[in-house]
């Protein structure tokens, strides 16, 4: 309790930083970290075709069933033949590694951003204190924007190899030429996911300027003697 009635003492909120660059990108960042993960994590979509053979007196869906995390093969689907046999079939691929590395790193982003927008806000004075709480943000933040690389690159190729997996195109040459591609995957939110990873990487490696600027390395500890004053002429 003692530690919460000096953390809350301590609290003095001051909207001036999100008027700067250093707490405005900030800001997006934390935005547009939510729509990364967001856009990713619990995503569930679907490929369907339908038979065509030529005695069959209607036609029977097929329909292919995934989603986050991808792992492909822990999904099976009914196949069904002209014959009338049906054959539980199974997607290939698990591009599971590459979408939760994608979404881990948005999560902590995410739980970094929320720190630190905190201590920009009710905070400042702790943070412009020493030197010490800028430079660890700089750090942190330029091993984000790394790992924003890593992952959206991990995961932009991940995704095109679901949708080569999931397509009912591929899918239709096992059963071709009696199958009819009847409905495509909606792609749209994956493909923004992999658009907001690499949004994120811009943001997060040009806030490092700006962080950069608070820090002891562009800042000179002592500043130079003005000329004019009189009490620096000896």
């Amino acid at each position: 309790m003692d530690f919460i009635q000096k953390l809350m003492s301590g609290f003095r909120l001051d909207l001036s930083p999100v008027k700067e660059p250093l707490g405005f990108i900030r800001l997006l960042e934390w935005l547009f970290t939510i729509f990364a993960f967001a856009t990713t994590g619990g995503y569930v979509g679907s490929s369907s075709m339908t038979t065509n053979c030529p005695n069959a007196t209607s036609n029977t869906d097929i329909v292919a069933n995934f989603g986050y995390p991808f792992r492909l093969p822990s999904r099976p689907y009914e196949m069904s033949f002209c014959n009338g046999t049906k054959v539980n079939m199974y997607l290939t691929g698990d591009f599971s590694s590459s979408a939760e590395f994608f979404v881990c790193v948005g999560v902590f982003a995410f739980l970094y951003c929320t720190f630190t927008l905190i201590l920009y806000l009710g905070y400042q004075h702790v943070y412009r204190e020493t030197t010490r709480g800028p430079i660890i943000d700089l750090i942190l933040t330029g091993i984000f924007a790394f790992m924003w690389l890593v992952s959206s690159s991990a995961w932009g190729k991940g995704l095109t190899d679901v949708k080569h997996a999931t397509s009912p195109q591929t899918l239709s040459e096992l059963c071709n030429p009696h199958c009819l591609i009847k409905e495509y995957p909606p792609m749209g939110r994956l493909n923004a996911s992999v658009i907001f990873g690499f949004l994120n990487l811009i943001l997060w490696a040009g806030n490092c300027w700006f962080i950069y600027k608070e820090t002891p390395f562009h800042k000179p500890a002592h500043p130079p003697p003005n000329p004019e004053d009189p009490g620096s002429s000896s």
